[in-house]
């Protein structure tokens, strides 16, 4: 494995996206405080020229705006306050952000409430709520450029990843709610007749309308900040309701950008309302009776707590949760191709994601195959700065997460399993939460490792001999998110994904994007309830109906 050089004497700039020199400027002139006005957001801005090209740089600024968006408004905490938001990468403070409390998540609430029932947002027409969602999809594409860059400093993506999977799929997903929104879910049930004592029939039937829930608490992690702000909040708006959402403490900036795009769009006071907070705020936010629904990213462990907060005031819940999705390997895939998806679906995002690949399901007689090719791209891999759009695999979020990975490093060795590579820390970046990419084979399918969410760049790799015990294997878990199979025989591989209890499975690599139409969620402790498809819409509403005697 590879890593980018040392940065740790770069001071107050690192290098972003195409080697652009990205800082972090502070108003007024002598910056002589990391705090700032609540009248003015903090700023950062980067050039469109290459480090020392020696030529003239044009800048670009982007507000990261720091305070909290209630009923319309930007407002700092009652409190004053604030935390430091961390470049994963640098482990350098790129801005500081309010902390909200109890007087900010009741006024966030209140007007919220106030909001849905006053109908000014649930009560405009279908075709009224879309063309506000349209303003608003457009003013984030204008501030695409400020987005990606943002993402980068803030959640450690790699600049690929960035633009692709962090912002440009999320985008996609939004188009596609526009569309499926449009469609009127509204449907009329067929009619009955039913006879009456006097000897007349009466012809009765009903019109089904999928109506907003009411108040939605959306609650989003660190890992895919901006998409999954847009996937919960945007279905959620699209059919009526109000939303108050409380992002992940270390990717802030991400979230209270959406109040400005709010204003925007003409989106009405009350009907967004974005709030910061610690684990105070999101347990008064799941318990308060003023919330109708709670939609939720997270740990499984962080889920069950929410539906045991949840659960005294019957609120309905979305829980799309943690995954150890399996991937297998018949005797017939092709090991390049195979080991290739292997690898680039555990190490993206340093292996921060809900449904990557984690464990590998190979079979004996191409395992020993399987696994060289996988250690050889592995440690091809370049490790380093993710604004620099050579690197391949960045940061973890934060050093308590680069230590629970590496607890799992140590589980590994100990469990018996052979460590094929990886499992310490790259050389050269003495700053960052870095880890290596790490293999492990000849994994027990019932060790830590195995059935474990780590959330980190770790592969199990684990044989079998027929296709029953692949499933068995992969069935073999208390998780059920996602999963793979990849064969030469591809009606063999659907067999086998039939067979898989998991909430999707992908093909020999799968559809090549994220399916917008294609419901997204799992089951057992990965949760349930579905994103994106006409399910996601759907996920919002209750259905009524609506009876009609018709003589």
């Amino acid at each position: 494995m590879s890593s980018g050089k040392d940065r740790s004497s770069l001071g107050s700039t690192f290098v972003c996206t195409d080697h652009k020199r990205f800082k972090v400027s502070k108003p007024g002139a002598d910056r002589r405080s990391a705090r700032h006005s609540s009248n003015h957001p903090q700023v950062i801005g980067w050039s469109t020229s290459r480090v020392f090209a020696g030529r003239k740089e044009k800048i670009v600024s982007l507000k990261l705006e720091d305070r909290l968006f209630i009923n319309g408004e930007y407002l700092s905490s009652a409190s004053g306050g604030r935390e430091a938001v961390i470049n994963p990468a640098t482990e350098e403070v790129i801005g500081e952000a309010c902390v909200g409390g109890p007087e900010e998540l009741d006024a966030a609430l209140t007007a919220a409430k106030e909001s849905f029932r006053s109908g000014v947002w649930r009560k405009l027409s279908l075709t009224s709520r879309i063309e506000t969602m349209v303003r608003f999809y457009d003013a984030l594409e204008r501030r695409r450029e400020d987005i990606v860059a943002l993402l980068i400093a803030e959640a450690g993506s790699t600049v690929g990843l960035a633009n692709f999977g962090q912002y440009g799929l999320p985008m996609k997903h939004f188009r596609y709610y526009l569309e499926a929104a449009s469609r009127d879910f509204t449907w009329m049930t067929a009619p009955e007749l039913t006879p009456t004592a006097d000897g007349r029939t009466v012809l009765g039937t009903g019109i089904v309308k999928y109506d907003p829930v009411g108040v939605v608490a959306a609650i989003t992690p660190y890992n895919y900040p901006f998409m999954l702000n847009v996937v919960k909040i945007v279905p959620a708006l699209l059919m009526g309701n109000s939303v108050v959402l409380k992002p992940s403490p270390f990717t802030p900036f991400s979230a209270l950008l959406l109040g400005e795009i709010a204003r925007e769009a003409g989106l009405p006071p009350g009907v967004l309302n974005i709030v910061t907070g610690g684990l105070d705020v999101s347990r008064d936010l799941t318990t308060d009776p003023r919330v109708d629904l709670i939609t939720f990213t997270g740990s499984d462990q962080v889920g069950a707590s929410i539906m045991a907060q949840a659960a005294p005031t019957l609120k309905r819940v979305i829980m799309e949760l943690g995954g150890k999705s399996a991937f297998i390997v018949r005797a017939d895939a092709d090991i390049n191709r195979a080991a290739a998806i292997g690898v680039g679906s555990f190490t993206g995002h340093c292996g921060q994601g809900c449904a990557i690949l984690t464990r590998h399901i190979v079979h004996n007689s191409v395992r020993k195959a399987y696994v060289a090719r996988v250690k050889e791209i592995v440690e091809s891999i370049t490790i380093g700065d993710p604004s620099d759009p050579k690197t391949m695999m960045g940061p973890l979020i934060r050093e308590s997460q680069r230590r629970r990975v590496e607890t799992y490093f140590d589980l590994g060795r100990e469990s018996g399993a052979r460590l094929v590579t990886g499992g310490g820390r790259p050389e050269g970046l003495k700053r960052g939460f870095f880890v290596q990419p790490t293999v492990f084979d000849n994994v027990d399918n019932r060790s830590r490792l195995a059935q474990e969410e780590v959330f980190g760049p770790i592969a199990a790799v684990m044989g079998f001999d027929d296709d029953d015990e692949a499933v068995n294997l992969a069935n073999d878990s208390q998780f059920g998110l996602a999963g793979a199979v990849i064969s030469a025989d591809a009606g063999k591989a659907y067999e086998m994904s039939l067979e898989m209890r998991t909430g999707g499975v992908a093909i020999n690599g799968g559809a090549g994007t994220m399916l917008s139409d294609a419901p997204f969620g799992g089951i057992g402790r990965s949760g349930f309830g579905r994103e994106n498809s006409a399910e996601g819409l759907k996920e919002f509403t209750y259905a009524k109906s609506i009876l009609i005697h018709a003589g």
